[in-house]
C-alpha cells in the first residue's frame, strides 16, 4: 500500500513537469523555448566540470522541455554567486563556502550533499616541500579568485600561521598550478576535489612528485572556521605515491530557490537514480547516497528535493 502510494506521487510530479511544458508551449507565439539549466562547474580538468557534463547528458535525454548546459567557472564560491543571481540554474560547490546561516528567504537551496573534496598540496618529489611549514618563504598556487579551493586553502595557512607576507601566494587555476609547477614557477599548489583529480593523476604520471599530509590541519580548521572540516586519507591506491591524510570537506549540488518544485523533484531523481552513468563519468560521482545526501546543513533543501527523499524512503 505504501508502495502504490509513493509511486501514485511520483506519477504525479512526473505528470507536473509534462503538463508545465505542455501548457508553455500552449500558450506561446510561436512555441516556447525550452526551460533552460545552466550548470555552474569549475576547470575542465576537475570533477565538478566532468560530473556536470554528465547530468546534463541525463538532463537532456530525459526530461522534456529542458535544455541543459555546463559553464565552466572558477567553482565554489562562483558558483553560488551564479545561482544567487539568477546567471545558473544549479550549481556545485564545498560546503565551507555557504553562509554559516542563511536569512531570510535564501536564493540558492541545496539538492544533495555529494561527497567529499580532498584537499591536495602537491609537490615535485625533488623539491624541498615536505611539511606545510616548509612553504614559508616558498610560492604556492591556492587556486583562482572565487574557487572554494582558495577559501579552504587561504584557512589553512591561516591556522598554520604562514601569513601572507610569509607565503608568495598565487592564484591560478588547476591546468595553470600544473603548467607552473612544471616549469618550476612555484613551488607547490593547493587543490581541493574529489578523488581522483585528474589533473594530478596526469602530473603524477609524468613528473616524481608527492603530496603533503595535511592531516594535523584538520582540527585546528575545525575549531577557528567551521565543524563541516573531516580528515580523510589518500590511498596509495589513488595516485600511485605514498598514502596521507589531508583535510576534506563535503561538497553540494545547489539549485536556484526559483526553479518550480516538480521541476527539482525531477533534477534530483535523475542525480540519485542515474548514479552508475554518473559514476562512469567520475567515481566521485557515483559515491552519493540517499542516506547522506540530505544533509545540506546550513543549507536547506529545495522543496522539490525533499518531495523525492520522501518519496524514495523505504
Amino acid at each position: 500500500m505504501v508502495g502504490s502510494s509513493r509511486s501514485a506521487r511520483r506519477a504525479t510530479l512526473a505528470l507536473c513537469v509534462a503538463v508545465l511544458t505542455v501548457l508553455a508551449s500552449a500558450c506561446a507565439e510561436p512555441p516556447a523555448e525550452p526551460i533552460r539549466i545552466r550548470i555552474a562547474t569549475g576547470s575542465p580538468a576537475a570533477v565538478y566540470y566532468a560530473f556536470g557534463q554528465s547530468l546534463v547528458k541525463i538532463i537532456n535525454r530525459e526530461i522534456p522541455g529542458v535544455r541543459a548546459s555546463v559553464a565552466i567557472t572558477a567553482a565554489s564560491a562562483e558558483n553560488v554567486a551564479l545561482v544567487s543571481q539568477g546567471s545558473a540554474e544549479l550549481g556545485f560547490t564545498q560546503a565551507d563556502t555557504l553562509p554559516n546561516t542563511p536569512s531570510g528567504s535564501p536564493a540558492v537551496l541545496g539538492v544533495a550533499r555529494l561527497y567529499d573534496d580532498l584537499l591536495h598540496l602537491v609537490v615535485r618529489d625533488d623539491g624541498p616541500i615536505h611539511r606545510l611549514s616548509d612553504l614559508r618563504d616558498r610560492t604556492v598556487s591556492v587556486g583562482p579568485t572565487g574557487s572554494g579551493t582558495e577559501i579552504t586553502a587561504s584557512r589553512l595557512l591561516d591556522v598554520a600561521g604562514l601569513t601572507p607576507g610569509s607565503v608568495d601566494t598565487r592564484r591560478l587555476g588547476l591546468d595553470a598550478s600544473v603548467t607552473a609547477l612544471n616549469k618550476g614557477e612555484i613551488d607547490g599548489f593547493l587543490f581541493s576535489g574529489g578523488l581522483p583529480v585528474q589533473a594530478v593523476a596526469g602530473f603524477v604520471r609524468h613528473t616524481p612528485a608527492r603530496i603533503i599530509d595535511l592531516g594535523e590541519w584538520t582540527e585546528p580548521l575545525r575549531q577557528r572556521y567551521s565543524q563541516v572540516y573531516v580528515s580523510r586519507d589518500i590511498p596509495s591506491s589513488v595516485y600511485g605515491l605514498a598514502p596521507v591524510t589531508t583535510v576534506a570537506d563535503p561538497n553540494y549540488l545547489i539549485v536556484s530557490a526559483k526553479l518550480p518544485r516538480p521541476l527539482v523533484y525531477e533534477l534530483t531523481r535523475l542525480l540519485m537514480e542515474r548514479r552508475v552513468e554518473l559514476g562512469q563519468a567520475h567515481p566521485a560521482a557515483g559515491r552519493i547516497s540517499t542516506q547522506s545526501a540530505i544533509a545540506t546543513a546550513p543549507l536547506p533543501l529545495h522543496p522539490g528535493a525533499v518531495d523525492y527523499y520522501r518519496a524514495s524512503k523505504p
